[in-house]
C-alpha cells in the first residue's frame, strides 16, 4: 500500500471505520457496480449491514486487499 493510501485508511478510522460502497469502491480503484456484484458473489470484502445500507469496516477492506495482492506491494 503506498503512503496516500494508508493517509487515507488512517483518517478512515479517526473518523468513522465504517465506509459506504461508494467510499469503498473509490478506496479500492473500483466502480460501486463492480463492489456490488463482488458482494452478491461473496468475493468482495466482508460487508455488514447497517440498516438499509452497506457499510464495509476499513479494516476488512485493507485485509482483503492485502490478500488478493498477496501482503506485498501497491495495490
Amino acid at each position: 500500500m503506498n503512503d496516500d493510501a494508508e493517509t487515507r485508511a488512517q483518517a478512515a478510522r479517526e473518523v468513522c471505520p465504517f465506509l459506504t460502497a461508494k467510499q469503498t469502491a473509490f478506496h479500492l480503484g473500483i466502480s460501486a457496480h463492480t463492489l456490488r456484484g463482488m458482494r452478491l458473489a461473496g468475493k468482495g470484502p466482508k460487508a455488514r449491514r447497517h440498516g438499509h445500507n452497506w457499510r464495509y469496516h476499513i479494516d476488512d477492506i485493507e485485509a482483503w486487499s492485502l490478500a488478493r495482492s498477496g501482503g506485498e506491494g501497491d495495490v
